[in-house]
């Protein structure tokens, strides 16, 4: 098992504590001069066009010709409806949802709203427009069943979704089909189509309006004090090589421990085994207590607030937590902004480490975490 440490060859003569309570600053150094790890954006599998659900259905289309199915391909107006042929339609059971108008406008010079489905692999992609005088929740709930007729897969054991301004025509619609709905912002492959869908979509729809904000922006209010159960006994600013990242995240499917992973071949997002990744590692005597409390909340990221000499955790919706504090002075800002600035090179990559002592191998929680920027609408 890996071992969650500092990289004490940045300050060579100077002493640097692996140990931190909650209410002391932290002695760490991260290299921030260290060049970038090498990024790649994956060609990812999103779909553009009037998809089908099945290798024999899509046999069935039949194009005139190459150039009229390049024209199918590139209509910024056609709809989505695919599952890849590959995938078991059993074995998807959590989807993520976005139900929010786009900056279009329809023959009435009203926003145009749409339903974007998937679920985390990519294997299934839907879209839907809607007028905007139908945004309900029974609408949404006929739109998921029609999902699963379309497609031919069964409803979802749970949906995620990132709009708090939609919770309650969600969290309805959901509840009546006996799906649970998961108010997270770890949706990434949703935000990450939608970013998509953006360039590649709406700016080229007829209806486009350019410059139009989103409706409902997503929330970032002032945070708010840790609960108690919450609450650690130490912590540190650590550095874990992109190898020992993998090791851990393996131990999730390998043991009990809990915590959450990312597909970053997914993402497409390629690091070298040896960069140094940044996280917390917070220690406890009543670690894997802790750690289960920490799983329930849909765990999105954690910021170094150099202005509040804090670390702010957020939290499903828009949930955000002063999850410790330190003495401000010239090293803690500087300490905390170079923990910042690593995050940067990692493309936004961090992780939170839950262990019993800060000097342990093993992590009874491990959460792999990625900032990213929120979505054009």
């Amino acid at each position: 098992m890996a071992t969650l440490s500092f990289n004490p060859t940045r300050i060579p003569h100077k002493p640097i504590s692996k140990i931190t309570s909650f209410s002391k600053p932290t002695k760490v150094y991260f290299p921030v001069s260290q060049k970038p790890p090498k990024t790649h954006q994956k060609q990812l599998h999103f779909q553009s066009k009037l998809s089908v659900s099945t290798q024999e259905q899509v046999e069935v289309e039949d194009y005139d010709n190459e150039e009229e199915e390049e024209e199918v391909d590139d209509d910024p107006t056609a709809e989505v409806s695919y599952l890849d042929p590959e995938t078991d339609p059993d074995s998807i059971v959590e989807w993520e949802l976005d139900f929010c108008s786009r900056p279009i406008l329809d023959i009435r010079g009203k926003k145009v709203w749409e339903l974007v489905v998937c679920d985390d692999s990519l294997s299934l992609q839907f879209t839907k427009y809607f007028p905007n005088n139908v945004i309900n929740s029974i609408t949404l709930k006929d739109a998921l069943v029609s999902v699963s007729e379309d497609l031919g897969v069964p409803l979802p054991e749970k949906i995620r979704f990132f709009r708090s301004q939609m919770q309650t025509i969600i969290t309805k619609a959901c509840k009546e089909l006996n799906i649970k709905p998961v108010p997270s912002k770890r949706c990434l492959s949703l935000l990450l189509w939608l970013e998509e869908r953006y360039e590649t979509v709406y700016t080229r729809h007829p209806g486009f309006q350019k410059g139009s904000k989103p409706l409902l922006a997503l929330d970032n209010p002032f945070p708010m004090e840790l609960p108690e159960n919450l609450f650690g006994e130490k912590w540190a600013f650590v550095q874990l090589p992109f190898s020992a990242v993998q090791e851990e995240v393996s131990s999730l499917e390998t043991r009990f421990m809990f915590g959450a992973s990312l597909d970053l071949d997914l993402l497409g997002i390629e690091i070298g085994e040896k960069t140094l990744i940044p996280g917390l590692a917070v220690a406890s005597s009543r670690a894997k207590p802790l750690a289960a409390w920490m799983n329930g909340l849909e765990v999105c990221s954690i910021e170094a607030d150099t202005s509040r000499a804090c670390l702010i955790l957020s939290v499903g919706l828009s949930t955000r937590y002063i999850y410790a504090t330190y003495k401000k002075n010239p090293v803690t800002t500087a300490e905390a902004e170079a923990w910042e600035a690593a995050k940067k090179t990692c493309g936004g990559l961090h992780f939170l480490a839950i262990q019993e002592d800060l000097d342990s191998e093993d992590c009874v929680g491990f959460w792999l975490l990625l900032d990213l920027p929120p979505p054009p609408v």
